[in-house]
């Protein structure tokens, strides 16, 4: 009877779970955080302070500059004059033994000039060395390093930080203190930048050229993954300025042409054991457009044997049951879904929305204007679908909720704060949002993603099902 009655026990803990898993259980939290004014720091404050020395390199930031890894685009801003677009670079401290020539580029928005902006591509790197480099010139020079990625591996761990909608307010610089405590090594960035649009005339140029000196203390050593929100469109026919992502194109370059991609708003990588794809939510997505036939052959192209885990990243959020931009996502779920769960992508990033929130693994594939399917369904092969639009920009949160919580809804909470994905190995990943009023080492929502791919081969089920049946027989011999 007593072996009955724990078995029973095993059965019903399962079967809860199950449910949980399965969206039956959503948690909306109460929280309510103490928020510092949605206001942007005064352009003079420390946090964005000019480099001294003439013609002093700023707004240094890197990204990845290949498909692999094994590249790095360094960016930075001269004001007083063009000066070099050299990088010196080696892997040891003070000893250049390296040098790679970049390009230079200006422009100019309403009256405002910017300055002259540098990209410089450095390849042929090694794996997993930290590399230190020097741009500038004479007293002005300045050094920074960088830790390349592990080569391209199954089994290679690493860890991810995930950033949205950031913006210059006294949040977005507590948001980025506490991820550089997160030990992150990567950031991927879901649209929405600077906020600059919110400003008028000169001042949405200065604002870019803040946010660039705002963000180098961290950006100049990790790379950012950048993707465009609809803040970096800044179409403002008022000021004759009508060519969208001006700003951002300028100055924000990614690696689109090594995934043969035909902009730089979306593209891919592939980074220690992912596969990174950074898709344009405003940008032609239907049939027969490019970003259409370009995501179609880069699933093809994906290898999970040797890069497990698939990312996707966005910036308007497919899934969402805040009264914010609410069903906005619809048109490219409807696109896109289908292809997430065929090819078992593991999780998708977004933001946009100013608040967090994390889905249950469901879908709505089956629904179309006949079907009357319109909910949707528990589906494990679908993603996790996460919103970390809460990065603490000048529009503040995101606080109006649906009521009652859909079922695909497994967590939401209106703070900021910034996500991690700790990579362990093909099978999982830890995932940790921490909300930025509870430290560096606080979980606010935290989970064991398991892998997709690996996850659903039948050789992983034998394991988990010889695993349960051992821990059942242990249990039941007390």
């Amino acid at each position: 009877m007593r072996r009955s009655w724990l078995l029973q026990l095993i059965f019903t803990s399962f079967l809860l779970l199950s449910y949980v898993n399965n969206g039956i259980a959503g948690l909306t939290s109460t929280f309510i955080r103490s928020e510092w004014p949605s206001i942007d720091i005064p352009i003079d404050n420390e946090a964005f302070v000019v480099p001294k020395g003439h013609n002093a390199p700023q707004q240094v930031h890197i990204t990845q500059g290949d498909y692999d890894g094994k590249a790095v685009i360094i960016s930075w801003v001269t004001t007083d004059e063009p000066g070099i677009s050299k990088v010196q670079y080696g892997t040891s401290e003070n000893k250049y033994e390296f040098t790679a020539e970049g390009t230079m580029t200006n422009y100019t928005f309403y009256k405002y000039k910017s300055g002259y902006i540098h990209h410089c591509l450095v390849d042929g790197l090694e794996h997993d060395t930290k590399y230190y480099y020097k741009i500038g010139t004479g007293e002005s020079s300045r050094e920074f390093w960088f830790q390349t990625p592990p080569k391209i591996n199954p089994d290679a761990s690493y860890k991810f930080g995930i950033i949205g909608d950031l913006g210059q307010t006294y949040n977005s610089l507590s948001t980025l203190e506490h991820y550089m405590q997160s030990g992150g090594q990567t950031v991927l960035f879901v649209g929405d930048l600077s906020y600059a649009d919110r400003y008028s005339y000169n001042d949405v140029g200065k604002r870019w050229d803040s946010w660039g000196r705002f963000a180098e203390c961290s950006a100049a050593y990790q790379p950012w993954i950048w993707s465009a929100g609809n803040h970096e469109i800044e179409y403002m026919p008022y000021m004759g300025e009508v060519v969208p992502f001006k700003s951002y194109l300028q100055r924000y370059p990614t690696p689109h042409l090594a995934s043969k991609s035909s902009s730089p708003l979306w593209y891919a990588i592939r980074r220690a054991s992912a596969h990174i794809i950074v898709l344009s939510s405003y940008s032609p997505f239907v049939k027969y457009t490019p970003q259409y036939k370009w995501f179609e052959e880069e699933l093809k192209k994906v290898d999970r044997e040797k890069t497990p885990w698939l990312i996707v990243l966005m910036h308007v959020p497919i899934y969402n049951s805040n009264e914010a931009h609410f069903m906005e996502g619809e048109s490219m779920r409807a696109v896109f879904e289908s292809w997430f769960i065929h090819y078992k992508v593991d999780v998708i990033f977004a933001g946009h929305v100013h608040a967090y929130e994390r889905s249950y693994r469901i879908s709505n594939i089956h629904y179309n204007i006949t079907s009357g399917d319109r909910y949707p369904i528990p589906d494990k092969f679908a993603p996790v679908y996460i919103t970390v639009g809460d990065g603490g920009n000048q529009e503040g949160l995101a606080g109006r909720f649906k009521d009652p919580q859909p079922d695909y809804s497994a967590f939401r909470e209106a703070s900021y704060g910034h996500s991690t994905l700790e990579i362990k190995n093909r099978t999982h990943a830890l995932y940790h949002w921490n909300r930025n009023d509870d430290g560096k080492k606080v979980a606010t929502d935290s989970f064991i993603l398991h892998n997709q791919y690996w996850g659903s081969s039948l050789r992983r089920r034998k394991l988990k099902k010889h695993y349960i049946r051992s821990v059942v027989e242990q249990i039941a011999t007390y």
